[in-house]
């Protein structure tokens, strides 16, 4: 029986030599490239099999020359890279990676949000600059930290991220409210219209997919109509915000701070607008990408691949 070629386009992105991916020969004969550009897609793919990816696009001029494609697997939950009605159209399956980095995510969420009330950073870089030493009391209390009980969490998109942002934000005593898509049930969120949760939040955290209802959603209105003095976490997608509207926010001082890991365009451009914004923390789309859950997203793969083959095909997107 002819052996399947496996071709990953972009496996840079999930590894950086901490990942072993040789579990993936089990199904095939598998071509590695660390990046693809562009124009160098259509001609890796147009043998394969399977195609295993993370943010190389397909779309029609990738995927009309692979003539053997049956199967799309993404090291991803969002898949809005893949032209999916195209792929529908062709027999080719795209499968999904749902679910594998809520923790991961939640967690970077609230090290933000624990970073903004502790100032833990601020205060070790003034210990490291003299500052203590400078001082005449037992304590060196210069930055204004906050606690965290009885603040109100605002979530924004309440899938499994959302809720383990409020589940952690329960433990802080914290008043959580979430506006979704999908009316829900919830003993620990109380669910409120959009407009409430901008008013009434201290931090505002978004988890929504980025699709035709959520893109450039938070813009210079809706910034506006937050809570004066909130702070803003974005671990959702850059294109969720408009950055010029969140840059004029935060100079304005109407947001006190934002946090962000995600940008329009990434990597991050050298006139990206944010970059010269006042009170803004970054990451550079990391939340997802501690080891444990690049491994449980491997084992996701893995599993959708086996059971495409096995006839029994899971986390299909199209």
């Amino acid at each position: 029986m002819k052996k399947l070629n496996i071709v990953l386009t972009d496996c840079n992105t999930v590894t950086s030599g901490d990942l072993d991916l040789s579990v993936l020969e089990k199904f095939g004969n598998v071509t590695y490239y660390g990046e693809s550009l562009p124009d160098e897609v259509p001609e890796r793919i147009k043998d394969a099999d399977i195609v295993i990816l993370n943010k190389t696009v397909l779309g029609k001029p990738e995927l009309e020359g692979a003539k053997n494609l049956k199967l799309i697997a993404l090291f991803a939950t969002g898949y809005n890279n893949i032209d999916t009605v195209y792929a529908r159209s062709r027999g080719i399956t795209v499968a999904n990676a749902g679910s594998y980095s809520t923790s991961a995510v939640a967690q970077q969420v609230f090290g933000f949000i624990l970073a903004n009330a502790t100032k833990i950073a601020e205060y070790d870089r003034d210990v490291k600059a003299g500052e203590w030493t400078r001082s005449r009391l037992f304590c060196f209390f210069s930055r204004p930290a906050s606690e965290l009980q009885g603040k109100t969490l605002g979530i924004f998109g309440y899938g499994a991220i959302g809720r383990r942002v409020a589940e952690i934000a329960k433990a802080f005593e914290m008043r959580v409210i979430a506006t979704t898509r999908t009316p829900k049930q919830d003993d620990i969120a109380t669910f409120v219209d959009f407009d409430t949760l901008l008013r009434e939040s201290d931090y505002l955290s978004l988890n929504c997919p980025l699709n035709d209802g959520t893109r450039e959603l938070f813009d210079a209105k809706v910034f506006a109509k937050m809570k004066k003095g909130a702070y803003f976490i974005n671990t959702a997608r850059g294109g969720v915000i408009i950055e010029q509207d969140l840059v004029d926010a935060l100079k304005s001082g109407h947001l006190s701070g934002a946090a962000v890991d995600v940008l329009t365009v990434e990597p991050m451009r050298a006139d990206c607008p944010l970059i010269d914004a006042p009170n803004i923390t970054f990451t550079p789309h990391v939340a997802w990408a501690p080891i444990e859950t690049r491994r449980r997203l491997l084992s996701i793969v893995c599993d959708n691949i086996e059971n495409f083959l096995g006839g029994t095909p899971k986390n299909v997107v199209n």
